[in-house]
C-alpha cells in the first residue's frame, strides 16, 4: 500500500480541480454527509449520475451551487460498478467508516474516473491522506480504489432573530457576515427564514436567518462564542437571540413548528418548550424575543426554497 498527503499528490500528478471536501456524520441517525467542491459543474454532474447508478452508501446526492451534496449510510455496501451502461456506473462509494477522529471513505473509478478518486480529491487540503493499492494506476482503461481519510466533522446550525430594528440593521446580513468572517471550521450554507408576515411587531419583512459551519466537535464551544460576540457586536437590537442545533437530520418536531411559523403567532414560552424537546440550544445575545424565529430557523433549514416563502407561495 502508498500512502500519500495531499502536496505529495499534486507533486505526482499536477494540481487538479477539487476545491473543497468535508465529510461530516452524525452518528445517532447513522448518517453523513460529503460535500466535494468542484471548479467547474461539468465533472460534478458526470460524477452525481455515476455515483447514483453505482449506489453503495449513498442514499440521496445532488449539486448544489458548486458542489456536490452527498448523503450516505454509516457502512459498507456493494457497487454496481464497472464500465458504464444503463445500469452500471463508472464511479462509486462503497463505504463510509468513522475511526476515532477521522473518516475513510472507500471509492472505486475506472478510466477517466479514476483521476477524480485518485489525483484530484486526494490532493484537495481538506484531505488528511490517501492510501493507494500498489498496482494503482491512473486514465486509460484502469479501474481501482482507493481510500481516503478526512478529519470528522459536524454540521452546526447557528439561527439568528432580532438584530435589527425599524431604523437599521438586517439580520440577514449580520448571519452571512458571520458565515464569511468566522475563522472556526468551514463555512457551508447561508438562509433566509420567512416568517408569518401578519406577526403585529416585525420589523418590516418579518424574516430570521441562519447559516452552517463543517466543525470538529471540539471546535463547537469556540465556534458559539465567536458567534455570541458576533452578533452582539452588530446587533441595533435589545432582543437578539441566537441559537445552535448539532446534526444531519432536523427532527420532525422542529421541522414543523418552523414550518407552521409562517402562518401561525407564536409566543416565546411555545418557542423554548420546541427547543427544549429537540435538542437545540437558546442564547440571549440581548433579549429574548428574537427566540421565536431563531428556532424557527433551524427547524425550516434544510427545506430549500420552501424555507425562503410562505404556504400560498406552494399551494
Amino acid at each position: 500500500m502508498q500512502v500519500l498527503r495531499p502536496d505529495e499528490v499534486r507533486a505526482r500528478y499536477g494540481p487538479l480541480f477539487c476545491k473543497g471536501f468535508f465529510t461530516l456524520v452524525d452518528e445517532k441517525a447513522g448518517k453523513a454527509r460529503i460535500i466535494e467542491k468542484c471548479v467547474s459543474k461539468g465533472p460534478g454532474e458526470w460524477d452525481l449520475v455515476n455515483r447514483r447508478r453505482t449506489g453503495g452508501v449513498i442514499d440521496r446526492i445532488s449539486i448544489e451551487s458548486d458542489s456536490i451534496v452527498m448523503d450516505v449510510t454509516i457502512g459498507e455496501k456493494e457497487l454496481n460498478f464497472g464500465p458504464v451502461s444503463a445500469d452500471v456506473g463508472g464511479q462509486g462509494l462503497s463505504a463510509l467508516k468513522v475511526e476515532g477522529d477521522e473518516v475513510r471513505t472507500t471509492w472505486f473509478g475506472i478510466a477517466g474516473a479514476t483521476v477524480g478518486i485518485g489525483a484530484c480529491i486526494p490532493q484537495c487540503s481538506d484531505v488528511i491522506r490517501t492510501e493507494y493499492p500498489d498496482d494503482f494506476q491512473i486514465g486509460g482503461a484502469h479501474r481501482a480504489h482507493v481510500d481516503i481519510i478526512t478529519p470528522k466533522m459536524v454540521r452546526v446550525i447557528i439561527g439568528i432573530d432580532d438584530t435589527d430594528t425599524k431604523e437599521k440593521g438586517a439580520s440577514w446580513v449580520v448571519s452571512l457576515k458571520l458565515g464569511m468572517e468566522c475563522p472556526i471550521g468551514r463555512f457551508l450554507e447561508h438562509k433566509i427564514i420567512q416568517l408569518n408576515p401578519k406577526v403585529p411587531n416585525k420589523t418590516t419583512n418579518c424574516c430570521s436567518t441562519a447559516v452552517s459551519f463543517a466543525v470538529k466537535e471540539e471546535e463547537i464551544p469556540a465556534l458559539i462564542e465567536y458567534a455570541v460576540d458576533f452578533v452582539r457586536k452588530q446587533s441595533y437590537s435589545e432582543d437578539a437571540v441566537i441559537t445552535v442545533f448539532q446534526g444531519l437530520e432536523i427532527p420532525e418536531k422542529l421541522r414543523d413548528y418552523g414550518w407552521s411559523c409562517k402562518s401561525v403567532l407564536y409566543t416565546t414560552d411555545d418557542a423554548i418548550k420546541v427547543a427544549e424537546e429537540t435538542g437545540v440550544q437558546i442564547i440571549s445575545v440581548t433579549g429574548l424575543k428574537g427566540v421565536i424565529g431563531a428556532v424557527a430557523a433551524i427547524g425550516c433549514f434544510d427545506l430549500g426554497e420552501r424555507s425562503a416563502g410562505i404556504p400560498e407561495d406552494f399551494a
